[in-house]
């Protein structure tokens, strides 16, 4: 009973946090079963890899790899590119989930860019048991996207609508990260970078081939950049550094 009281303390004060993740969840979700239920796949396919992938822009490009011909070192190279972001916040993650026990092993499961974000920065009150909070937190996100992906797989087939571009939506979602990410930043360099290594490898490798190579370009140049980035975040906005 007292078990049961800790955990629904914990799921009672992780809920609030996880409000604006259903509305952006269900409606991604919803577009994405859709979307594979307009590619020709049964409603069973966004069902199953919205809970065994659970990574909503991974499972976007899956669409084309599954539709394509079979290369499995390029769906590896793919998988591992778009999602590299999250080696860096399983170290940010360390020292929070040491001790967990098994809730551990699904919380790196579950870990997307919404969960890390309210795990990470998320005040827990005092008398909430942290490794709940944070479970329910991964396991509440992870609901929503499964269930607006099943609704989208099941109800595209039933309401007959154009479709016609409803592939951009993985376009504009990238696009809509990368302005809300240059919004939040003061320092540009990154990014521009990224926009500049992009652009050249699109002329050098044409459309099909690019996306790998800018990749790496970006992954070097920022390792090369990193110290200047880190020493110049580090200067008060308006000051300098002495």
């Amino acid at each position: 009973m007292q078990k049961l009281s800790v955990q629904k303390k914990a799921l009672k004060a992780a809920f609030p946090h996880t409000i604006p993740i259903l509305a952006g969840f269900w409606f991604l979700g919803l577009t994405y079963g859709i979307y594979m239920n307009v590619s020709g796949f049964s409603f069973w396919y966004p069902m199953l890899m919205s809970l065994t992938i659970f990574a909503g822009s991974m499972e976007f490009v899956a669409v084309n790899l599954l539709l394509g011909s079979f290369d499995p070192f390029q769906a590896f190279v793919m998988t591992l590119m778009i999602n590299a972001r999250h080696l860096f916040y399983g170290i940010s993650m360390l020292d929070k989930y040491r001790g967990l026990g098994w809730k551990k092993f699904y919380l790196i499961f579950g870990m997307c860019d919404e969960s890390f974000s309210i795990n990470y920065t998320a005040e827990i009150p005092k008398d909430v048991d942290r490794g709940w909070f944070m479970f329910f937190v991964t396991l509440l996100n992870h609901f929503y996207w499964f269930f607006g992906a099943t609704l989208g797989g099941i109800f595209g087939s039933l309401i007959h609508f154009n479709t016609e571009g409803l592939d951009f939506v993985m376009t504009a979602m990238f696009t809509v990260i990368f302005l809300d990410q240059w919004l939040k930043e003061k320092n540009h360099t990154s990014a521009l970078a990224g926009m500049g290594i992009s652009i050249l490898c699109l002329i050098a490798f044409g459309s099909d081939d690019f996306i790998i190579p800018s990749m790496i370009g970006i992954l070097g140049v920022l390792t090369l950049l990193r110290k200047p980035l880190e020493d110049r975040a580090l200067i008060p906005e308006g000051g300098n550094s002495k």
